[in-house]
């Protein structure tokens, strides 16, 4: 059975379970005579204590087997290889083992196929099978058997709400310990491949650099390859397009905001409001096409009328058109959280005689600020993480400069740049990119704690 329909047969017990429980607790409420009185909860946490029992024991006992899985079975399979397989160097073995899973799954299959191999693959999916059915035995026992406990403990003076409640508390410590430590490992990731390419290039060197040209020598007579890693330029591009954007952006999208609730009628907000929120589901490339063939065109010819050296890949026409694309990020949450601004602030406001423009400058707006701001955060990351549309309307070249006008590119976008085509995974072209990821997640996370700072010291102002 496979995994899907496994998950698919467990939900099924998982609803079968809940009605049967449901369905104890109504007979024995029926058999007493009290009605539902004599419950100590009601029936639904029965059902809902009966399918935790079902389905949480069963999944655990199916994340842990998918995740220990394939190592067992790979193991098992290299104890079936002859000694002279066995005995191949770690990095040879593995490309043996990767062999027998090309011939199990029909990925690509080696034109001269070896016996040994073929009857490694014949054992690797024996195995497979086997560990399919025996998790599928496991996984509906465990199940059933979780059904068939709780049906026997429902009794009136169970306290099903207390269990329940419990049980779905740990389950949310777990997810969010999950979460945590998923965090954690992204960091790390990131942190112990960036230690590397700082052994080979000084980290000095890389934060404080003005030459971005990460293109490494493969050979020793190669030339052109200078191997500048001077991260500067590229952060300055990022920082330039991020700010042109939050300037079309911000004040776009707040005053759209303060419109749709302190001025609009009902029935303009319930037209114009989701016309809006439209431009959040655009995809990337559609911006990226509209900026590369009509802004880009647009920006460069207007700078020509008037005498000005415009490049046909520029920060101007790429931070134009992301402001646009992120527009909704601030409207809608800035929108959100001035609705949500108590009514009571703006009847205090009237009643002192402020007038309505007054009240929404002065009372409003303070009072919606961390709100804003937060919207404002979140528009920022959206822009700093923006690829596609960088690529295709701002171009690759890191040049040092703050002229809109110009060719520059962006930190995004150099990741990707350094991690495709067939440069060495160990080189310090390759290695960069972790630099620049980590790089971008301090300053990010600086944002954050600026953000945080100011939200903090209104908050405790108005609340």
């Amino acid at each position: 059975m496979s995994s899907s329909n496994l998950l698919l047969v467990l939900l099924m017990l998982t609803a079968g379970g809940y009605f049967l429980g449901r369905r104890r607790a109504f007979v024995l409420a029926g058999a007493s005579g009290g009605g539902r009185q004599i419950l100590h909860s009601r029936p639904t946490y029965y059902g809902a204590l009966a399918a935790l029992w079902c389905a949480l024991p069963a999944l655990i006992v199916f994340c842990f087997w998918q995740i220990f899985e394939s190592n067992v079975v790979t193991q098992m399979v290299i104890a079936g290889l002859p000694p002279d397989l066995q005995n191949l160097p770690t990095d040879r073995l593995g490309l043996v083992i990767n062999d027998i899973r090309n011939i199990v799954y029909a990925n690509i299959v080696p034109e001269e196929i070896s016996p040994a191999i073929q009857a490694a693959a014949d054992h690797y999916t024996r195995l497979q099978a086997i560990s399919n059915a025996t998790l599928a035995v496991m996984v509906t026992t465990i199940a059933i058997a979780g059904i068939v406990w709780v049906h026997k403990i429902i009794s009136p003076g169970l306290r099903a709400r207390n269990h329940v409640e419990t049980m779905v508390k740990y389950l949310l410590i777990a997810c969010s310990t999950i979460a945590i430590f998923t965090t954690i490992g992204i960091v790390l990731s990131v942190l112990y491949e960036a230690i590397r390419f700082f052994k080979i290039v000084p980290l000095h060197e890389f934060v404080f650099g003005l030459d971005w040209s990460p293109q490494m020598a493969i050979r020793a007579d190669q030339v052109g390859s200078s191997g500048a890693f001077g991260a500067i330029p590229v952060f300055m591009g990022t920082l330039l397009i991020s700010a042109i954007a939050m300037c079309v952006a911000v004040p776009i999208g707040l005053m759209s905001a303060i419109y749709l609730s302190e001025y609009a009628n009902k029935r303009f907000r319930a037209v114009a409001k989701p016309l809006l929120e439209i431009l959040a589901g655009i995809p990337t490339v559609v911006y990226g096409f509209f900026a590369a063939l009509v802004v880009a065109p647009l920006i460069r010819n207007a700078g020509v009328s008037v005498g000005l050296d415009v490049s046909s890949e520029s920060a101007l026409a790429a931070g134009l058109v992301m402001g646009i694309m992120i527009i909704p990020f601030v409207s809608s949450l800035s929108d959100d959280v001035i609705n949500a601004v108590p009514q009571s602030l703006r009847d205090g406001a009237l009643g002192l005689g402020s007038t309505h423009s007054e009240t929404v400058r002065l009372v409003v707006l303070p009072a919606a600020l961390p709100g804003i701001v937060g919207g404002v955060l979140l528009a920022v990351s959206r822009a700093i993480g923006e690829t596609m549309i960088v690529v295709m309307a701002a171009g690759l070249a890191a040049n040092l400069t703050v002229n809109p006008l110009n060719t520059v590119t962006t930190v995004t976008v150099q990741i990707v740049t350094l991690l495709v085509g067939d440069q060495e995974f160990d080189s310090p072209k390759t290695l960069a990119a972790f630099a620049l990821g980590l790089l971008l997640f301090v300053i990010t996370l600086i944002l954050n704690i600026i953000a945080l700072v100011v939200v903090r010291k209104y908050r405790e102002q108005y609340e």
